[in-house]
């Protein structure tokens, strides 16, 4: 796995499990690698994917059955919609506008290239 500077690695790899998720890779109530195998598929220490699975635990989105490993919660994938798509409005959207406005990329434009985005990602 590619890591970016820009933010810690037990985040990113939360993400990428998000995304498993969210792909279906991983489905609710059913268990996920253990630390040591997913860290394995990552190449990093069990102690970064460890801090991943606390911290996606403290969201909701895994819980640990002791002894069996860690499963993907009731509800997961609707939690991570609803997270990312708050964080989405909240955080990327202000920064978007603002290099939109900078630009000069009118409503009509962005418009035009989110329909032509849509029909691609339709076929």
């Amino acid at each position: 796995m590619n890591f970016k500077e820009s933010k810690a690695i037990y985040l990113q790899i939360a993400d990428r499990i998000c995304d498993e998720v969210l792909l279906e890779q991983y489905r609710e109530e059913e268990r996920i690698p253990s630390v040591r195998e997913y860290a394995a598929v990552v190449e990093v220490n069990a102690n970064t994917v460890m801090r991943s699975y606390d911290y996606l635990q403290t969201q909701g989105i895994i819980y640990n059955k002791r002894g069996i490993g860690y499963f993907v919660s009731a509800g997961a994938r609707k939690l991570i919609l609803s997270l990312r798509k708050e964080y989405f409005l909240k955080e990327e959207v202000d920064y978007f506008f603002k290099q939109m406005y900078t630009l000069g990329v009118t409503e009509d434009e962005l418009a035009a290239m989110y329909r032509a985005y849509n029909k691609k990602q339709n076929k």
